[in-house]
């Protein structure tokens, strides 16, 4: 795993001392992702199944999705989301716009090809890689600007993660 992507532990201003994150519980319904949600189908983003979550502590969903196993050390980045509301089920095919209002509310971010919201996995020909969606609770919105990159999306949530959760899919060409 990954620790740029994930706090372990929340500063309790009340007590002045950091305390264990609670847990958001991440499940995508497959363990091999179909075509349908790559680049050899429809490059739809898929259904997302977020529980546990606190909604005296977490006001707000953010979402990154990456691919360790990329070329390069793994930071190709597929997807970023902030600002989402909070549900239990983040539906499949969020549409690929700067804001999105519909089915879920959520701003978007820049992906590692250079476009906006959702670009689905499309691994080298013979190769499986694996798919980490990592889903934070935060604490407040973050003020970004849509379009924004990963290191500024990263810096943005700093101090306001407050519960955190993962899952990953496969996908092989």
């Amino acid at each position: 795993m990954n620790s740029t992507f994930m706090r372990p532990a929340v500063y309790d201003a009340s007590t002045g001392c950091e305390v264990p994150m609670e847990t958001l519980s991440v499940r995508i319904s497959v363990r091999n992702l179909p075509s349908a949600y790559t680049c050899d189908g429809e490059n739809k983003s898929p259904e997302i199944e977020v529980g546990d979550v606190n909604v005296e502590h977490s006001k707000c969903l953010a979402i990154i999705c990456n691919d360790p196993d990329a070329p390069g050390g793994g930071g190709f980045i597929h997807w970023i989301a902030w600002n989402m509301e909070l549900a239990k089920l983040i539906p499949e095919r969020i549409p690929k716009d700067p804001i999105v209002t519909f089915p879920i509310k959520a701003v978007q971010g820049t992906n590692s090809v250079g476009t906006i919201g959702y670009s689905g996995p499309c691994p080298p020909h013979g190769q499986t890689h694996r798919y980490f969606f990592k889903v934070y609770g935060l604490d407040a919105e973050l003020d970004l600007a849509p379009g924004a990159t990963k290191n500024e999306f990263l810096r943005a949530m700093g101090g306001h993660v407050v519960q955190y959760g993962e899952t990953y899919v496969t996908y092989g060409r």
